[in-house]
């Protein structure tokens, strides 16, 4: 049986998510059809591009991932189907798969642009419903992507300028928020691995986390780790550290956004 899932910004208070359901099952009436969320903020393609690595390997092979994040949508943006480790990703040419392609395991990228796989007349505004719909109920079926359009060379894909973790001539771990959960915890850029590798020449060292003026230090091992409503830092499920308060809310504690610094520094 087919599994599609589908990543958006659409939200659910309009008919987007379920018109798109609607073709998809069209197209392929056995299809199971998997929501990850709707509620990426609008038109957040960098926050889509961290939810894409943490979500795909969980889902059998031969699963279609449909990501619609699509600020550029009827402009003269591609769309683009990739395969990778068996997986295939349909998705704008905007920068939003960006973390995959630097993983560098592609095994094809083809431009979409074959409209018998189209419903018609396309609309300029809802490409979620009349080309990724059909095109990825199509690949369902066993359809291959290069029937879809024309192979693209990698290296002229989009990839958008994401912010990494880095050091500074200070000496610090330097990351950035890049989301919020539904809880209010700030989820950054910063890996384990970053942390690892940066307190790795000083044994026994701890990291301490600032956040503005406030620091956090150490890491913790739960969200109950910390005494209630006290900040505490933490590795989440997806791998990257996050900031939270237990029973509270981290976002508004800390009255911080997007892209708001997050430093490492050690303990003296």
């Amino acid at each position: 049986m087919a599994t599609i899932t589908l990543l958006t910004d659409f939200g659910n208070d309009d008919e987007f998510v379920g018109v798109m359901k609607g073709a998809i099952l069209s197209v392929n009436p056995s299809a199971t059809i998997i929501d990850i969320t709707h509620r990426v903020d609008p038109q957040d393609i960098v926050q889509a591009a961290y939810l894409i690595p943490s979500y795909y390997k969980y889902f059998p092979k031969g699963t279609v991932h449909i990501i619609v994040v699509d600020p550029g949508v009827g402009s003269d943006r591609s769309i683009i189907a990739l395969e990778i480790k068996d997986h295939i990703f349909l998705a704008p040419d905007n920068g939003v798969l960006s973390l995959l392609l630097d993983s560098g395991d592609i095994d094809a990228a083809v431009n979409v642009h074959n409209s018998i796989y189209f419903l018609t007349p396309v609309s300029q505004t809802f490409h979620g419903r009349d080309i990724f719909a059909p095109v990825g109920a199509h690949l369902s079926l066993g359809v291959e992507i290069s029937k879809m359009g024309t192979p693209i060379v990698q290296g002229e894909l989009l990839r958008l300028r994401i912010p990494k973790p880095h050091l500074t001539d200070a000496g610090e771990l330097m990351g950035a928020i890049i989301s919020f959960d539904r809880f209010g915890n700030l989820v950054t850029n910063i890996k384990l691995d970053d942390i690892n590798e940066f307190c790795g020449p000083h044994p026994g060292s701890k990291p301490i986390f600032e956040i503005g003026k406030s620091r956090i230090e150490g890491l913790s091992k739960s969200y109950q780790s910390a005494g209630l409503e006290t900040p505490l830092a933490l590795i989440g499920s997806r791998g990257y550290l996050e900031i939270a308060v237990n029973r509270s809310n981290a976002q508004q504690r800390f009255r911080v956004e997007k892209m708001d610094p997050i430093r490492v520094i050690l303990a003296k």
